[in-house]
């Protein structure tokens, strides 16, 4: 196979970008205008019709939503943009995670009249952890009620966000017309006989300049406080070429974290060509973010490599499907190249695989190719044992990757398959979504022997089951959703065990003290050894870590995982007969007699409700909220609407939203996303 040449200067040239928004903000209909401008396709889809190129998934065109992160690549002028089209859904937030992961920069998208929305407000949290620089497009300015300035404000005041207008519109809801560039200082008009394709750029007239003016000189005035060029310009009222300041808005979107904004309606083909041309403009290459950073599988030092070609590969596992049988690992190289038939290391699983084949991706089609590089998103076929978060790399310059987050499940149901080949199915369909989705658990009941799988909410779960009905034909009845509790402690505690015991034929022994103390909420487990390290065995140390990780699994009040506990190994002992058994099984004992000591606490899930209702039906709200245990956080006005925000435990939110279309006639609007475990009644 010929190796095609690399072409000069590409890695510049390409920008890996995804879009955010809260669901029903405009993302996938941005995406499909994009496609369309970019000749990737010839038709515009929509997803109200359940035709857009990026929702292709069946769920996603029956319920017009996006579900699953898709990937496609375009040109644009002469950089190449790979865009991951993210769900809104709070539900799937695990998808967008995985794909900022792997991200350079990112688009958010706001609509102009519901503004900075509650999942807005999460994927902009999230982009933000990972330092990516943003551009934003406030879409919908066609719609009654779309107000510019409010949602800068709400930037402002939600995010944090420094926005920089590059486009400000003419006219807004019905009289939306044109966008204003306050950089070129021209006015676009899209002409809708041609689909937005043809855009006028013509001058201002007197009543445009004036409205430009204001805006150009507080753009000014940000860029001024880190260009001296640009502030010695402004001060001695001097001509700043547009050159000059896109340089300029450059540098505070990659160094400073200020937002480039414009505006339109991707719906009517208003501001999208402007986007792509704020993508290539302010968003970074793969050549210009900092180097992905990892550690050493035996030496556990950091190891990084410079984004190159010439550099040893490093790439990350950020997403598994699997298409008719055929699983497809999707990826990004961070640095290195991979080509078709050669072998690569996953260091995660200390195993090689081989690559049988690549794909470039556009939406659920595929474009082969031979090789990929630093820089790139792609598709690739043949690796059986990868999966999501894993590290490829080659094994003679090894490293893992910074791993993607973890998710816990809120929420389980117990499936019933109506006989023993019915049920074969159920588990095989249940290990191939598994391998695609790491926020699905499954388990055995130990006492019933039920299926139960635990996902992050009702509509993930919903959508987990039409896909096993429909893709796998299996026959199953579902049960009723049930809360998934935590464990945690409340006061400090030590225990020490002393086991030995014969198990089958061998004598074990082993002994182990420890103390317990309850850490922060939300930060997790933490085992910290507290012995000099070098004085025991390897083999007994790994033993004890083994024996507390056994015993983090199942707390003593209810055996639902244990959260938020510090555990230190504080003494072991070398006793006569001592051996690895003997360690495991006495730290697992030790741990459980400390947790029962430490005053054990069930917790639960508690949700963050949002309900945007009319003011006649906020005495309603107010009492639903109250009955369902919720605790009022805030109440405030938001374009004619009241929004209320409560705190209310999972376990009492089944069928809430039935219950307040009722109580409003159906005029509220509601958003439900998982804020933090809580001590059950708190």
């Amino acid at each position: 196979m010929k190796t095609p040449a690399i072409p000069s200067g590409y890695l510049q040239k390409i920008r890996n970008i995804g879009i955010i928004a809260h669901i029903d903000a405009g993302k996938t209909t941005l995406t499909e205008r994009m496609l369309y401008y970019t000749d990737r396709i010839h038709r515009m889809g929509e997803v109200h019709e359940g035709t857009a190129t990026m929702d292709f998934m069946h769920e996603e065109q029956e319920r017009g939503i996006t579900i699953a992160s898709a990937c496609t690549t375009c040109p644009w002028r002469d950089k190449v943009i790979n865009i991951i089209d993210t769900p809104g859904h709070v539900d799937f937030t695990v998808e967008v995670d995985r794909a900022l992961r792997v991200l350079d920069g990112v688009v958010a998208v706001f609509c102009a009249v519901g503004g900075v929305e509650p999942q807005s407000e999460t994927v902009w949290r999230q982009s933000a952890k990972y330092h990516i620089p943003k551009i934003a497009f406030i879409n919908k300015m066609d719609r009654p009620g779309a107000n510019f300035e409010s949602v800068l404000e709400a930037m402002k005041g939600k995010l944090g966000a420094t926005p920089l207008p590059v486009h400000v519109p003419l006219g807004q809801g019905e009289d939306f017309r044109a966008v204003l560039d306050i950089v070129s200082r021209k006015k676009l008009v899209f002409h809708q006989v041609s689909f937005g394709r043809k855009i006028e750029v013509t001058d201002l007239d007197d009543e445009e300049s004036q409205l430009i003016d204001k805006w150009r000189s507080s753009l000014l005035e940000i860029l001024s406080e880190i260009d001296d060029q640009i502030m010695e310009d402004y001060l001695e009222n001097r001509e700043i070429p547009s050159e000059k300041i896109r340089q300029a808005m450059r540098l505070a979107t990659l160094q400073f974290g200020m937002v480039p904004v414009l505006a339109g309606s991707a719906l009517k083909n208003m501001g999208v060509q402007p986007v792509m041309d704020a993508i290539c403009d302010f968003l970074p290459s793969p050549a210009e973010i900092p180097q992905a950073k990892g550690i050493h599988p035996v030496k556990m030092t950091p190891v990084s490599f410079p984004p190159q070609v010439k550099a040893p590969l490093s790439a990350l596992v950020f997403k598994v499907s699997v298409e008719t049988g055929r699983k497809l690992v999707y990826i990004r190289i961070y640095s290195g190249k991979i080509e078709a038939g050669h072998s690569v290391f996953n260091s995660t699983q200390n195993r090689m695989e081989r690559i049988a084949r690549i794909f470039v991706l556009h939406a659920n089609h595929k474009e082969k190719t031979d090789q990929a590089l630093a820089g790139q998103i792609v598709a690739v076929a043949g690796l059986k044992d990868a999966r999501t978060g894993d590290t490829l790399c080659f094994q003679d310059d090894p490293l893992i990757l910074e791993k993607i987050s973890e998710y816990t499940p809120v929420i389980s149901l117990a499936l019933e398959p109506r006989n023993s080949e019915q049920e074969e199915r159920l588990v095989f369909a249940i290990e191939k979504i598994l391998q695609e989705d790491p926020t699905l658990f499954y388990e055995r009941d130990k006492d019933t022997d039920q299926i139960i799988i635990s996902g992050m909410g009702e509509l993930h779960l919903d959508v987990v089951l039409h896909r096993i009905r429909r893709e796998y034909n299996v026959d199953f009845r579902a049960g009723n959703p049930q809360v998934v509790y935590q464990e945690t402690i409340r006061q400090s505690a030590r225990a020490e065990f002393e086991y030995a015991r014969e198990l089958g034929e061998e004598f074990h022994r082993g002994f182990a003290a420890i103390e317990v103390e309850s850490s922060p909420r939300g930060k997790g487990n933490r085992i910290v050894m507290e012995l000099d390290l070098e004085k025991w065995p390897g083999s007994w140390i790994e033993a004890v870590h083994n024996g507390i990780e056994d015993g983090l699994q199942a707390g003593e009040l209810k055996g639902y995982p244990l959260t938020d506990v510090v555990v230190r190994i504080k003494e072991i002992k070398a006793l006569e007969g001592a051996d690895t058994v003997g360690f495991r099984l006495a730290s697992f004992q030790a741990l459980k007699l400390a947790i029962a000591k430490a005053g054990p606490v069930l917790l639960e899930p508690v949700m963050m409700v949002e309900i945007s209702t009319p003011d006649e039906f906020v005495g309603e709200c107010v009492s639903l909220l109250g009955s369902k245990g919720g605790q009022i956080e805030n109440m405030y006005d938001h374009h004619g609407q009241k929004v209320i925000r409560s705190l209310n435990p999972l376990s009492r939110m089944f069928g809430f939203s039935t219950n307040l279309r009722s109580a409003t006639q159906g005029r509220a609007g509601l958003i439900m996303k998982f804020e933090r475990f809580d001590a059950v009644g708190r």
